[in-house]
């Protein structure tokens, strides 16, 4: 017998305050907006895609 028991799993998440140029939140507000996500789905989205995809060297 298989153990198909539903986990919950619960990530921690904290607030943090960032500054970022206009232009920029409007670009990414009308992204989420058109993509049906929160604008803070997107950020951590991008930030989390931009990390994964750094290149070896740009950790100098």
């Amino acid at each position: 017998m298989s153990d198909k028991t539903f986990k919950i799993k619960k990530t921690q998440s904290s607030n943090k305050t960032i500054r970022m140029p206009d232009p920029l939140i409007e670009k990414i507000q009308n992204i989420a907006d058109q993509n049906n996500i929160s604008f803070n789905q997107l950020v951590v989205q991008c930030c989390e895609y931009a990390l994964n995809n750094m290149s070896q060297n740009s950790d100098k």
